[in-house]
């Protein structure tokens, strides 16, 4: 299935669903009559998976947790949307946020899917591909306007509730490479608002992205930010919180997950700017409701303890300025976005669809640890601190067929 591209095919998003539109809606006036826009942090385990509902009913989930949370998921969105999702965003293709989409777009189907477009050389992720070409309607990139390439896209979910992707940009603006995980670093990172109130949501954002983003001519301030990388130590740096300035901060982890997430370093950083924190390891499912003033955060699915911060965000464009390309840093490539959204033939060799490059560090063989859902490189200072049984896979596609790649040492 041809990959649409969605810069040419809002005119007719626009006339079949007067809520998805192509540039910055009006500035917003929050009404008392209207439903809040709710998003619901869903307890996915060790993983990331958000459901937002706008106040006219529009529906976008961001990313589907990892698979062992499928059915959980599953279940979830049956309870919460009548009809088909109107957008399905996966920000990055790992398994801890693509391995529940294919049960969740089974469960309530989906209009639209959107990814960076950024090629990974993942068994789960061509699957995911191949299965979102036979059953949604329309597939997208987060890219430009032609028409306006020097600004966002925005897509107005009505109400005066708009999302808006900061980034990728491709093809205006190449991909990070040469990253600790490009393909964390190209995550895809959106900016919710209503009214005084936002949500800053960044997938599994590296310190590369919110490098490039502070870069840039952008309003990053927010009430919630989803915290990134399940607040592992390397991301939520200490200029990005300062330009972000959350009043509360949600963390999207597993209970004694294998990481130690979330990492003290972030924990105080969070602290340090004043962001109350919610994490879904301990308060389960986190229930954040916005009437454009303030924003109101349950735990437990919405019955356990309340949070209210103050909206305090100015109402107008994020984008400040022009949003020209970036300067990488030397020694850094470019990436092409791909042109197609099918799944490759059986004889494709990982990373030959697209032009990212595949990643031939260490071919082999990758270990695993007895009673871990992860596997390592064999290099990987985890694996000299445990002394638990190992399992030794040959290549990484056989290791992709039983585990998740360790985000400690990216194999």
């Amino acid at each position: 299935m041809s990959r649409l591209r969605l810069s040419s095919f809002l005119a007719l998003l626009l006339a079949a669903h007067p809520g998805i539109a192509a540039g910055p809606p009006s500035p917003p006036t929050p009404s008392t009559d209207t439903r809040p826009l709710t998003v619901h942090f869903f307890d996915v385990g060790q993983g990331d998976a958000a459901l937002v509902i706008s106040p006219t009913g529009k529906t976008v989930l961001i990313d589907g947790g990892p698979p062992e949370a499928r059915e959980r998921l599953a279940a979830r969105l049956r309870t919460l949307v009548t009809g088909p999702l109107d957008l399905v965003i996966l920000t990055h293709p790992h398994l801890d946020h693509l391995g529940g989409l294919t049960d969740a777009l089974r469960a309530v189907g989906a209009r639209r899917f959107m990814d960076p477009g950024f090629n990974h050389p993942s068994e789960a992720y061509r699957d995911l591909l191949g299965f979102v070409g036979e059953s949604v309607g329309q597939v997208m990139n987060p890219e430009p306007n032609p028409a306006t390439p020097d600004s966002l896209l925005t897509i107005g979910l009505g109400e005066g509730v708009s999302l808006t992707v900061l980034w990728p940009r491709a093809p205006k603006e190449p991909f990070l490479v040469g990253t600790r995980s490009d393909a964390n670093s190209n995550s895809i990172v959106a900016k919710l608002t209503y009214g005084r109130t936002a949500f800053l949501l960044v997938g599994d954002a590296e310190p590369d992205t919110e490098a490039a983003l502070l870069q840039r001519p952008l309003d990053l301030t927010t009430t919630v930010l989803k915290v990134a990388h399940h607040g592992g130590r390397h991301s939520s740096t200490a200029a990005f919180l300062a330009a972000a300035k959350p009043q509360a901060a949600v963390i999207s982890c597993g209970a004694k997950n294998d990481y130690g997430h979330p990492a003290r370093e972030t924990l105080e950083r969070l602290d340090a700017v004043g962001a109350h924190v919610l994490r879904t390891d301990r308060d389960g499912e986190v229930v954040a409701a916005s009437d454009g003033h303030t924003v109101t955060l349950r735990a437990n699915g919405g019955t356990g303890a309340l949070l209210v911060v103050p909206g305090g965000i100015t109402p107008g464009p994020i984008a400040l300025g022009p949003v020209v390309p970036g300067h990488s840093r030397p020694g850094r490539g470019t990436v092409e976005p791909r042109d197609e959204v099918k799944a490759p033939s059986p004889g494709t060799a990982p990373g030959e669809r697209g032009s990212t490059p595949a990643n031939t560090e260490g071919q082999g063989p990758y270990v695993g640890l007895k009673g871990s859902k992860v596997f390592h490189r064999e290099t990987c200072s985890t694996l000299k601190r445990s002394k638990s049984e190992r399992t030794l896979f040959l290549n990484r596609e056989a290791a992709l067929r039983e585990r998740r790649p360790a985000e400690d040492c990216h194999p």
